[in-house]
C-alpha cells in the first residue's frame, strides 16, 4: 500500500507573534481500498486517559517552528473557509469531500469550501510532485526549502499564522496531486486538520494520524475526539495546559456523546 513520507507542519513567522496546520456525509475515501481496509480494522474504543494524552500531546508544542510560543492552545475563532488553488478537478472534488466530512464530524467547527481566494483563510495549493520543493521555496525561501528537504523530505506540507491572542488567522496547505488517491487523501486529512491547530506530531500515540508512522486516508474516530475537544467553545485560544486540564472532564463528556452519535458507536 502506498505510504507518504512524513509530513511536517511549518510554523510561519508573522508580525504578530506567529507559529510555524451531518454524519450522513460519506467519507472522501469510501471507495479507496487502502482506506476501506483501515476502517475495517480501526480501533474505536478509547479510555479517557488515552484521549486526553493524545490531545495534550498534539494541541501543545510543535514538531517544527520558527517563531512564537508553542505552549498555548492555537485554533480558529472564526468560520474557516477553504480555497483550492490548482487545475485538477478530481482532486478539488476529493478535497471538497474531505472538508465536508470534517464539517460533519466536528461539532463546533464552521468549515466549508469557497470559490474565492479572497474569502479564504485556508488556501490549499495543489501541485505535482516534481513542483513540491519549488512551491515550498516560493512560500518559505530557498534556504528553508533546502533545510526541509534534507531533514524532513515531506510529501505534503501545511502551516499557519496566528495573532497575539493565539487565534489562527490564515493557513497554507500544499498537497501533491499525482501520487495516488490514498496518498492524496492521507495528506489532505492530516494537513487540513493540523492547519486547524493540533500541530505537534507525536510518535508515542499509535492511534492518531499526527504520528509520522501512521497513515489513515480518512478521519478516524480517535482524531475526531481530538478535534472536537479542540473546537469545543470551552477550550479557548491562548489557554495553558493547566487551564485546559481544569475544563477537560466536562468537555470530554460532551465530546464522547457527540462522537458516539456521529459514528453510531454503542
Amino acid at each position: 500500500m502506498p505510504q507518504h513520507r512524513p509530513s511536517i507542519l511549518l510554523l510561519l513567522a508573522a508580525a504578530l507573534a506567529a507559529c510555524l496546520t451531518d454524519a450522513t456525509v460519506p467519507a472522501a475515501g469510501a471507495e479507496v481500498p487502502a482506506v476501506v481496509v483501515r476502517q475495517r480494522n480501526e480501533k474505536k474504543l478509547f479510555s479517557d486517559a488515552e484521549i486526553v494524552e493524545g490531545f495534550l500531546k498534539t494541541a501543545f508544542g510543535a514538531e517544527y517552528h520558527l517563531a512564537g510560543r508553542v505552549d498555548r492552545i492555537r485554533k480558529y475563532d472564526s468560520p474557516v473557509r477553504v480555497f483550492a488553488d490548482g487545475s485538477r478537478a478530481d482532486r478539488k472534488a476529493q478535497l471538497a469531500k474531505v472538508v465536508a466530512d470534517i464539517r460533519a464530524k466536528v461539532q463546533h467547527l464552521d468549515i466549508a469550501m469557497t470559490e474565492s481566494s479572497d474569502a479564504a483563510n485556508v488556501v490549499v495549493k495543489l501541485v505535482r510532485d516534481r513542483e513540491l520543493y519549488r512551491t515550498i521555496a516560493t512560500f518559505y525561501g530557498q534556504d528553508r526549502a533546502k533545510e526541509i528537504r534534507s531533514s524532513l523530505d515531506p510529501q505534503c506540507l501545511s502551516g499557519f499564522r496566528k495573532n497575539e491572542n493565539y487565534e489562527i488567522e490564515h493557513s497554507d496547505v500544499i498537497l501533491t496531486v499525482d501520487n495516488g488517491d490514498f496518498v492524496f487523501l492521507d495528506c489532505a486529512y492530516e494537513e487540513l486538520l493540523q492547519s486547524l491547530g493540533p500541530i505537534n506530531d507525536t510518535a508515542t500515540v499509535p492511534w492518531t494520524m499526527f504520528n509520522d508512522s501512521v497513515s489513515m486516508g480518512y478521519f478516524d474516530v480517535y482524531d475526531q475526539y481530538l478535534l472536537n475537544l479542540l473546537y469545543d467553545p470551552r477550550i479557548k485560544p491562548g489557554m495553558t495546559v493547566q487551564e485546559v486540564k481544569a475544563v477537560l472532564p466536562d468537555v470530554l463528556s460532551d465530546v464522547r456523546a457527540w462522537v458516539a452519535k456521529v459514528n453510531h458507536l454503542e
